[in-house]
């Protein structure tokens, strides 16, 4: 995905993420040597979650998602003066860039690429651990077809970012209102995935966390447009 300006503004933001979720793991592994009380000594190494795994697949797709969120974000805190839409911009990209961070920390220490050749977005989503179909779960973002920068569902395109960029006051309130609400739609369909696909439990309690958190902010997005006589889109 291109980087833009406003990604250089939360590289600090991002990279103690990584450092923070590659310490947190190293912590959790030591953590669960000790209390379970096995001799770890001739334990096996625990598996590493491979490339086109569930676990990889979301870490993946969840930090390109991620990255949008905040870079509408920071595009709306320069477009309005409205401090409640301003608060939730600031609430969001904070929270996502962290997320990420933590994301593609994963990915760093599992030792698997961040961008891996011949795999499309979200096919994870649509496959079991086994390979095979899963109920429910061949539907979601199965089929899509990128366009305009837009990769996964959800995410806005290129052109919306545009009219986003060129927006004043109460209309860029509510696009960035409108086009978030289809971002977390994305992104929750995503994170539950993960819940019900992903195998490592500290990824899976991070899914789960999504899926709450975005549908209440989903939720206090529709009473903030009804407030400026709009609506969600879809």
């Amino acid at each position: 995905m291109t980087v833009v300006k406003g990604d250089r503004r939360i590289q600090w933001v991002a990279g103690s993420a990584v450092v923070l979720a590659l310490l947190f793991a190293g912590a959790a592994t030591v953590a669960s040597a000790r209390d379970d009380g096995t001799d770890h000594a001739a334990a096996p190494a625990p598996r590493t979650p491979a490339v086109e795994s569930a676990d990889a697949g979301f870490a993946r797709d969840m930090a390109v998602h991620h990255q949008q969120a905040v870079e509408m974000s920071f595009i709306v805190r320069d477009r309005t003066k409205d401090e409640e839409v301003r608060r939730l911009a600031y609430d969001i990209a904070n929270t996502q860039a962290n997320q990420r961070g933590m994301m593609l920390g994963w990915l760093d220490l599992w030792e698997l690429p961040k961008a891996p050749a011949g795999q499309e977005p979200m096919a994870w989503m649509a496959a079991g651990h086994e390979g095979h179909t899963m109920d429910g779960m061949a539907g979601m973002g199965a089929g899509y077809r990128a366009h305009d920068g837009s990769l996964m569902p959800g995410m806005a395109t290129r052109t919306e970012l545009d009219r986003l960029r060129t927006a004043n006051g109460k209309k860029a309130e509510i696009l960035y209102l409108q086009l978030m609400t289809d971002h977390h739609k994305g992104g929750i369909d995503m994170a539950r995935g993960c819940a019900r696909l992903c195998t490592v439990k500290v990824e899976k309690r991070l899914a789960q966390g999504m899926v709450e958190a975005q549908q209440s902010e989903v939720d206090m997005m529709a009473r903030m447009l009804a407030a400026r006589g709009a609506k969600p889109r879809s």
